[in-house]
């Protein structure tokens, strides 16, 4: 046993993303991708109540990127898992069209840039509540763009957005985490990411004998 361990602590895990990385991440845009599309739905049940209320609601179109980083932690799962489920929503006939790849991509790359900058070491509440904000500045940012706020007052404009950022950071962020921790609890992950010297702890602890 002793050996065994010695011999595969000794390799260092690839930290390129392997076919199962991509898969997994492709699987996780799959379903957010169907989520994406019916989300719309429950999305607009908020526009009615105040103005732009339906803005809370924002950060579930930021989740793949962050539920996809939290399964496999490696870079550019967070970019490919947005884009591919932009790529589900357009499959299902979303009128947005080829704009909503570029919405996907550059809110994937909001919220890689946060993981990118811990070196795809850290998974921390705070990490990706800033990772979902991210992703929500990033899709202000092509809002910008393509003038989506040019009738905007100062004040409505800070409103929208501010409300956006939180839920990127709330449902992108820590709900996700939350759904991650449960995946964990679950034993899925560990499919998923090779064993640390902690797991290897954990067998020679005589508790768990």
């Amino acid at each position: 046993m002793e050996t065994m361990r010695q011999g595969m602590m000794g390799a260092q895990p690839r930290k390129g993303l392997r076919l199962s990385d991509i898969l997994v991440t492709v699987l996780v845009s799959l379903v957010l991708g169907v989520v994406y599309h019916f989300w719309g739905s429950v999305y607009n049940l908020l526009k009615p109540l105040f103005f732009e209320a339906d803005e809370l609601l924002y950060g579930m179109w930021f989740a793949a990127a962050t539920l996809a980083y939290l399964l496999i932690r490696k870079p550019g799962v967070a970019i490919i898992a947005e884009v591919a489920a932009a790529h589900v929503e357009v499959l299902f006939g979303s009128g947005w069209g080829l704009t909503l790849l570029m919405y996907g991509l550059i809110q994937g790359l909001g919220a890689e840039l946060v993981f990118a900058a811990t070196r795809y070491r850290s998974s921390s509440a705070l990490t990706v509540a800033l990772a979902g904000a991210a992703a929500a500045v990033g899709s202000m940012l092509l809002d910008f763009f393509y003038s989506y706020t040019d009738d905007l007052q100062t004040w409505m404009f800070l409103a929208k957005y501010g409300m956006r950022i939180f839920s990127g950071a709330v449902i992108a962020g820590l709900l996700m985490l939350v759904l991650a921790k449960a995946l964990e609890r679950t034993g899925v992950t560990s499919l998923l990411r090779p064993a640390s010297q902690k797991d290897y702890e954990a067998l020679d602890d005589s508790r768990h004998v």
